[in-house]
């Protein structure tokens, strides 16, 4: 199988790597701008805005798994285009139009008419997370099926994390440029920028998410050969009494805790803590993009040296919490800067091996199933990672209701609050995940090279 890893070229990385792009533009604009926008500009009450993103959130934890479990079975056109082409397509030409929606409720009084307001969001966001759900979850199993030594998988992750940190940077630097706060149809416009941007990604991405030949027909033998398929319930219960998988998961999930959390409160930090217009988000946003750019490299070539994922991912885990914390206690513009490009150092890490781990964590699930189910096990990865949106949404409301924020009278305690979300609960987040994934997670580097080669004598690698 190593030969079938040379026609996987740099530049074919490269066209894969603008999924990413374009999945982390609207990720990190989504969750920065759709709970603030509805509870800060539409006025739209705190538990309201955070019942709905829990709402969202539920639907999307149940809608990972089962478009994985959907889209994992051969169709008609899998012969000609594989099992995940398709699907990255019809999910993520369309993604953009989505989020344009979120930004256009209804005009209508947000008194009286505040359920409509709230349905409108519920609506919209769902919506938004089905065609992420098709895009993503083919997606991010492709990279499993497409890239299969160790290799390979960390040169494709460091350029894929390479070209997604431009899309982070696009998704936090361009919106506020079109943003003023207090001007609705600037979120339009912001969203509608959005739209063409990912949509560009997207069409970048085709080249390098086209499947080969040889690894559709090994899927093929391996689904013919077990035609007999689990059901979803068994199958999930198949995963859960994995160690390694529900390790993994569970510092995912915090991990994701703490991403949605930390970023959706700088908006906050600019207008009530800084009292700055929604531009200067755009230098706090960078600088934590610059650090990742020179520190992805390096974590690289880290990792490729120790050659152990489970060791370079602890300690980026911990590094990441570690510099999230001074958040909580600053307060000037230009000391947020600098520590933003601290986090960034440690977080160009975490992402680096997300995949990998996530790919080691599939490798083992094969050798115990005998079954390529890469599509169910990352629609569960994003079941589960999709509590960081609850976490996010269950912390705004609980933190702004204790310290009384209102968006009309900005007290100290409001302010303080704004600090405790956006950087001591994230941390906290992410440390009880790191203890969790250093105790439990036990695939380290000779087990993974077991499975590698388990999975060449079983004819699935």
């Amino acid at each position: 199988m190593e030969k079938n890893e040379l026609h996987h070229s740099t530049l074919n990385m490269v066209s894969f790597g603008f999924g990413s792009l374009s999945r982390e533009y609207l990720r990190i604009a989504f969750s920065a701008y759709a709970f603030f926008y509805y509870e800060t500009e539409i006025g739209l009450n705190s538990w309201l805005v955070a019942l709905s993103f829990i709402l969202f959130a539920v639907y999307n934890m149940f809608n990972d798994p089962i478009v994985g479990y959907l889209t994992n079975k051969p169709f008609k056109f899998t012969k000609k285009w594989g099992r995940r082409f398709i699907w990255i397509l019809l999910g993520g030409l369309p993604w953009g139009l989505t989020y344009v929606l979120i930004f256009t409720p209804p005009s209508t009084d947000v008194v009286t008419d505040a359920w409509l307001i709230f349905f409108w969001l519920l609506f919209t966001t769902c919506l938004f997370d089905t065609f992420h759900s098709l895009m993503f979850v083919s997606y991010q199993s492709l990279f499993t099926e497409k890239f299969r030594s160790l290799p390979k998988r960390r040169k494709a992750a460091t350029i894929q994390v390479i070209i997604g940190v431009f899309g982070v940077a696009l998704g936090a630097i361009v919106p506020p440029l079109f943003i003023t706060f207090a001007d609705l149809s600037t979120y339009v416009t912001q969203g509608i920028i959005t739209f063409i941007i990912v949509t560009i990604g997207i069409i970048l991405t085709i080249p390098g998410i086209k499947e080969d030949q040889e690894t559709i027909d090994i899927y093929l033998n391996s689904y013919d050969r077990d035609a007999k398929r689990e059901s979803f319930f068994k199958t999930l219960a198949i995963a859960v009494k994995q160690k390694p998988f529900i390790s993994f998961m569970v510092m995912y999930t915090l991990y994701q805790s703490l991403i949605e959390t930390m970023q959706a409160s700088i908006p906050y930090v600019i207008r009530f803590s800084l009292g700055r217009p929604a531009s200067a988000a755009t230098l706090v946003f960078a600088a934590f993009l610059v650090g990742v750019l020179v520190s992805a490299p390096i974590w690289s070539r880290i990792a490729n040296k120790v050659n152990d994922n489970r060791k370079i991912m602890l300690i980026s885990a911990i590094l990441l919490a570690t510099t999230t914390l001074p958040l909580l206690f600053l307060r000037d513009y230009w000391l947020i800067i600098l520590s933003m490009f601290i986090w960034g150092l440690a977080l160009g890490g975490f992402w680096i091996m997300i995949f990998p781990v996530s790919a080691d964590v599939v490798d083992n699930s094969i050798v115990l199933t005998k079954k390529r189910e890469e599509g169910i096990y990352t629609g569960f990865q994003q079941f589960f990672g999709r509590l960081g949106i609850v976490a996010q949404a269950l912390t705004f409301a609980i933190v702004h209701t204790i310290t009384g924020f209102d968006e009309n009278l900005i007290t100290a305690d409001a302010v303080l609050g704004i600090h405790i979300h956006t950087g001591l609960i994230p941390a906290i987040f992410l440390f009880i995940g790191a203890f969790c994934f250093w105790k439990w997670y036990d695939l380290d580097r000779d087990k993974v090279l077991e499975n590698q080669a388990k999975l060449g004598e079983f004819g699935l690698k």
